[in-house]
C-alpha cells in the first residue's frame, strides 16, 4: 500500500466518523441557583445558603432521517449549597421520538397542564425555591407516563399524558393512575394556557369498611399573559378538587404577576391567593395569601444576580412546609417570610 493510499483511507475514515457524529449529539446542561436567605416561620428563624431549583442534566438526539429523530433527557436535582450526594434523575427521565407528526414521550416529566399555566407566569425565579408558587397544586407528578405532543399550528400546541397505575398497599389496593392535558397558545405578545388533570385510586375492602371511599383528585387551570413593550403581565386561575377518606375538598387559587425590564434590570411582583377549603360543602381553615417582590440584574444571557422578598400568611394552608431550614412553630396560624440575595447561572 502506497503512502498516498494510506492517507486517502485515513481521510475517508475521518469523514465517515464525522458524518456519523453529525447525526447525533449529547449535551451536558444545568442550572446553579444559590442564595443567602433569612427565613422566618412564626417565631422561628434562621439564615443560611439555599439551593433553589439547581439541576444537572444530559440530553441527546439522533437524526434517523426523513425528518425523524430519537431523543432522551436525564435531569436531576443538585444541592448546590452543600454538594450533597444521592444524585438521581428525579426531575426528568424520558425517551422520545419526534417528527412532523409531533412528539411521543415515555418516562417521567412534568405535567404539561402545569407547564402552560402556573410555571409560565412564575417569571422572577422560574417557580423555584421558597419564593416559588406555594398555592398551585398539581395532581399528576411522577413517572410511568406516556405522552403525545402535537406540532405547533397557528400558535397552538397541546400535550396529553397518561400515567399508568401501580399496585400499592392498604388502605388502597390499586393506584389507577391518571391523565393530563395541557394546551398552549403563543402568538406575538399574547400567551394563553389551559390545563386539566385527574388521578384515581381504588380503596381496599378493609378501607371501604373503615369508611374510606375511592379517591379521585383533579384540577384545572386557565392562564393568560401579555407583553406591552417592556412590561409583561400574567395571571392564572386554578380549581383544586380532592375526594378521599370519605370527604370531598375543593378550593380556588388565583395569581397575578408582572415583570418590567429596564436595560439589564428586571423588576418583578406577584401575588397569589387561595380560598378557604370547602370540605363537604362547608368552608374550613384559612385563606392563604403569598406575595413576592424581586429584582434581577442580568450580567449576561445565562447569569444573573438577584434580590427577593416573599411572604405567606396562613402558611399551613400552603406548600411551604418548614421552609429551607426545617423551621417549626406552635402557632395555629403562622406566617412565613424570606429575604435573600443570590446568583443564578445556566450552562
Amino acid at each position: 500500500m502506497t503512502k498516498t493510499t494510506r492517507v486517502m483511507l485515513a481521510v475517508l475514515a475521518v469523514c465517515g466518523t464525522s458524518a456519523a457524529l453529525a447525526q447525533s449529539s449529547v449535551t451536558l446542561y444545568g442550572r446553579i441557583n444559590t442564595s443567602v436567605e433569612h427565613q422566618k416561620l412564626g417565631n422561628a428563624s434562621a439564615t443560611g445558603l439555599v439551593s433553589s431549583g439547581s439541576y444537572l442534566g444530559f440530553k441527546g438526539t439522533e437524526d434517523l432521517g426523513n425528518g425523524l429523530k430519537a431523543g432522551f433527557v436525564l435531569e436531576g436535582t443538585v444541592e448546590a449549597d452543600t454538594g450533597g450526594t444521592g444524585y438521581s434523575f428525579d426531575r426528568q427521565s424520558e425517551l422520545n421520538l419526534s417528527g412532523n407528526f409531533g412528539m411521543l414521550r415515555l418516562g417521567s416529566f412534568d405535567p404539561y397542564s402545569y407547564t402552560v399555566t402556573a410555571d409560565a407566569i412564575s417569571m422572577h425565579n422560574h417557580d423555584a425555591g421558597p419564593t416559588g408558587d406555594k398555592l398551585y397544586d398539581g395532581v399528576l407528578w411522577g413517572g410511568n407516563k406516556i405522552a403525545y405532543r402535537t406540532p405547533t399550528i397557528a400558535g397552538f400546541d397541546a400535550e396529553v399524558q397518561y400515567q399508568f397505575g401501580e399496585k400499592a398497599g392498604a388502605p388502597y389496593s390499586e393506584d389507577k393512575g391518571g391523565w393530563d392535558l395541557g394546551v398552549n397558545y403563543a402568538n406575538g405578545p399574547l400567551g394563553l394556557g389551559f390545563g386539566y388533570s385527574e388521578y384515581k385510586k381504588n380503596a381496599t375492602a378493609a378501607g371501604l369498611a373503615a369508611g374510606l371511599s375511592n379517591e379521585k383528585d383533579s384540577q384545572f387551570a386557565l392562564r393568560a399573559s401579555y407583553e406591552l413593550g417592556d412590561l409583561t403581565l400574567g395571571a392564572y386561575y386554578q380549581q383544586q378538587k380532592f375526594k378521599e377518606a370519605g370527604s370531598s375538598e375543593k378550593r380556588n387559587v388565583y395569581r397575578l404577576a408582572a415583570k418590567y425590564v429596564i436595560g439589564a434590570s428586571e423588576l418583578h411582583a406577584n401575588i397569589g391567593r387561595a380560598d378557604k377549603w370547602k370540605v363537604n360543602g362547608a368552608k374550613e381553615g384559612k385563606a392563604p395569601t403569598q406575595w413576592t417582590l424581586a429584582y434581577n440584574y442580568n450580567l449576561s444571557k445565562r447569569t444573573k444576580v438577584y434580590a427577593l422578598y416573599s411572604s405567606i400568611n396562613n402558611a399551613q394552608e400552603s406548600e411551604i412546609g418548614s421552609g429551607s431550614f426545617n423551621l417549626s412553630t406552635q402557632e395555629d396560624s403562622y406566617k412565613f417570610r424570606t429575604f435573600g440575595v443570590g446568583i443564578r447561572h445556566f450552562f
